[in-house]
């Protein structure tokens, strides 16, 4: 019997919340000009210092738009995903010091906020309508927040940009040369622009004047477009096309109900786009500065500077959620079982953590922060009530969220190229 839209309440500690499926009215329109074009350079090595780390590496259909791994390699490394290993005729500095986020639905209105801090958030209020630690001049002349996103791994020389001795991207941004000419956008974009096939594709497109802000919507919008998740079971028992199966179907009311997990992950998205505090562990070098060996990763705390904020993270989307293991900001959690168990009791959670489950490459291990007097904040700073789950009600959640998995989303809408015109290798 066909479903009332409004069947779907979430009964929320907070209030009760409506919403129906979602529609092509809660995305931007892309254009399939930039589309193609962003599709070319997102998997293009040819944005990165040394030309060997495209956004792909990181960020792949192979593992659902991310790396499988709890802490990856950017430039230094060599591979994919869990094969991914140091190289060592240029092995990197130190890697990458959060988990690799999965891109599915980005397109969609209300993501704007980005990264696992916020950092980076749409602001109608700042110069170019976006809030950013790196200051004004920097975020001028991108069509979107998640146009202006990619602008930092291009400058991270952990990500792309790789040591300031190896190339002149490098160089430049050792130097705090980002903007105007001789700047490490401008050499990129003159990279980009050198490219007979991207000029003329850049020109075809309206933009004959390749600047990184156009190489960056052009990124965005083929992100946007190709990483759209909303035909999952959950979406098609939103439209009243199909009934959930019933252990899908107890975990929904669960989640929707004496679980309260829908107080965080709220939405047609699962997300409330907000940030919480709920101990989650961290490994690694912690968000650190370059001249800092290690740094205690206060996630928000670090961005705005409050100290309600210490240890708070964006709540992330749920949609295809089965697939992007291991999951908290520093991939601390193989398993979607492990990290429900630490949603009932993240303080037990912390004291109580498995290291032995940590997806790590390159023979890295880094337990600094845990294992020092530091650690103590975290669990200190939790926010997250405990609730009593049964291993019954915690099988039900993971059959729900099962459920939220849209299968043509994760391999993408138009595949990995063949090649790409700078001619250098696609990661595969």
């Amino acid at each position: 019997m066909k479903r009332l839209i409004t069947a779907l309440v979430l009964a929320t500690p907070l209030s009760a919340q409506e919403f129906g499926p979602v529609t092509d009215a809660d995305y931007r329109p892309t254009d399939p000009a930039l589309v193609a074009l962003g599709r070319d350079l997102f998997y293009d090595p040819i944005l990165s210092g040394n030309r060997e780390v495209a956004c792909a590496t990181c960020h792949h259909p192979k593992h659902a738009t991310a790396d499988g791994v709890a802490l990856g390699l950017g430039d230094g490394g060599i591979g994919l995903g869990p094969d991914r290993r140091i190289d060592p005729d240029n092995p990197p500095e130190q890697r990458i010091p959060r988990n690799a986020p999965a891109l599915f639905n980005l397109g969609a209105r209300e993501f704007t906020v980005m990264f696992h801090d916020g950092r980076l958030e749409e602001d109608a209020e700042q110069p170019g309508g976006i809030r950013t630690p790196i200051g004004a001049d920097m975020v001028g002349g991108f069509a979107s927040v998640l146009s202006a996103q990619t602008m930092f791994p291009v400058l991270s020389p952990d990500e792309m940009a790789g040591h300031y001795s190896e190339n002149e991207i490098a160089q430049a941004v050792r130097m705090g040369r980002i903007t105007g000419e001789g700047g490490a956008w401008d050499l990129l974009s003159a990279r980009v622009a050198a490219v007979p096939a991207y000029a003329d594709a850049f020109a075809a497109a309206g933009r004959p004047e390749i600047a990184f802000t156009d190489i960056s919507d052009a990124i965005a919008q083929f992100m946007e477009a190709e990483w759209r998740a909303d035909d999952s079971p959950f979406d098609r028992w939103l439209r009243s096309e199909a009934e959930l199966p019933p252990q899908a179907d107890a975990g929904r009311e669960l989640f929707y109900g004496e679980a309260g997990c829908s107080t965080c992950h709220a939405g047609p998205f699962q997300t409330d786009h907000a940030f919480h505090a709920i101990a989650m562990p961290q490994l690694g070098p912690g968000k650190a500065a370059r001249f800092e060996a290690h740094a205690r990763d206060e996630g928000r705390g670090r961005v705005t500077g409050r100290a309600d904020d210490a240890y708070a993270f964006r709540t992330p989307s749920l949609r295809n959620v089965a697939a992007t293991a291991p999951y908290g900001h520093a991939g601390a959690y193989a398993t979607l079982e492990g990290v429900i168990r630490h949603h009932r009791d993240p303080v037990s959670g912390f004291e109580r953590y498995d290291r032995a489950q940590v997806r790590l490459i390159g023979g890295f291990e880094d337990w600094t922060l845990m294992d020092g007097p530091d650690a103590e904040a975290i669990p200190a700073a939790n926010r997250l009530t405990p609730v009593a789950l049964s291993d019954a009600q915690v099988a039900d959640l993971i059959a729900f969220l099962e459920a939220l998995t849209d299968e043509t989303s994760i391999a993408g809408r138009s595949g990995i190229p063949e090649t790409v015109p700078s001619g250098l290798p696609v990661p595969r």
